[in-house]
């Protein structure tokens, strides 16, 4: 099954934020491997995930219904395997799983967030065409170097794009759930805390609520560690 955005990565973060008591979420799916088996729904706690809700997929239908302390960016996870993530903010949402995507609709988070997904899908699905684009164009008759040269061109544009989308979107949501969440999800495809040059840049300007979040609050104290032991070795 593929996912929506690199999901094996997809982590949850947990923000007091504003009040939201109670949540409803119905779901359905058509991915055939996923009737009778139990769903999670996860949040970042701690330094830990922790399961806030449970239930089964029964014929095609799932759904959780429960109460938080506040708004928070949760994940849905299948046995051990995370699938997507959802905010939950006090509003009912809906939540579809195919073999090829997943989305989330019906509150203005999962609306936000739900668009930036689908965005960043969109280059992470031209950059992975890239190799095979290499060999259609060699059959073409083009030159080898000629093709690499314009394969790093293009792939270098949209790693930038890629880059300039995930910062843009943090910027534009550090005061609420969806810009630690998504900063969640871009550094753990990393192999270690580490302060990268985009991540630097994310923390000029940056307000309290955003560097105070438990995980971001974490990572960049680890982060700026490791670049001490780098820059002593």
């Amino acid at each position: 099954m593929k996912h929506a955005y690199t999901i094996a990565t997809l982590v949850c973060a947990c923000l007091f934020a504003s009040c939201a008591d109670h949540y409803l979420v119905d779901g359905s799916t058509t991915v055939h491997g996923m009737e009778g088996k139990m769903l999670y729904l996860k949040v970042y706690d701690n330094q830990d995930l922790r399961t806030i809700d449970s239930c089964n997929v029964m014929h095609g239908k799932f759904s959780f219904r429960g109460n938080v302390d506040s708004t928070v960016m949760a994940n849905l996870f299948l046995g051990n395997q995370s699938l997507m993530p959802i905010v939950l903010e006090g509003e009912g949402v809906s939540l579809k799983i195919d073999e090829m995507s997943q989305s989330v609709s019906g509150s203005p988070l999962n609306d936000s967030l739900y668009s930036f997904i689908r965005r960043k899908t969109q280059i992470d699905n031209q950059l992975a065409e890239l190799p095979r684009m290499e060999g259609r164009m060699v059959m073409d008759g083009m030159d080898h170097e000629e093709v690499m040269a314009r394969l790093r061109t293009a792939a270098r544009d949209l790693n930038f794009q890629s880059d300039q989308l995930v910062s843009n979107f943090i910027r534009q949501n550090y005061t609420n759930v969806l810009g630690p969440g998504v900063f969640m999800i871009m550094t753990s495809e990393l192999a270690y805390p580490v302060l990268t040059p985009q991540i630097e840049a994310l923390l000029v300007g940056a307000p309290s609520y955003f560097l105070n979040h438990p995980y971001v609050k974490e990572y960049l104290r680890v982060a700026n560690e490791n670049m001490e032991k780098l820059q002593q070795q």
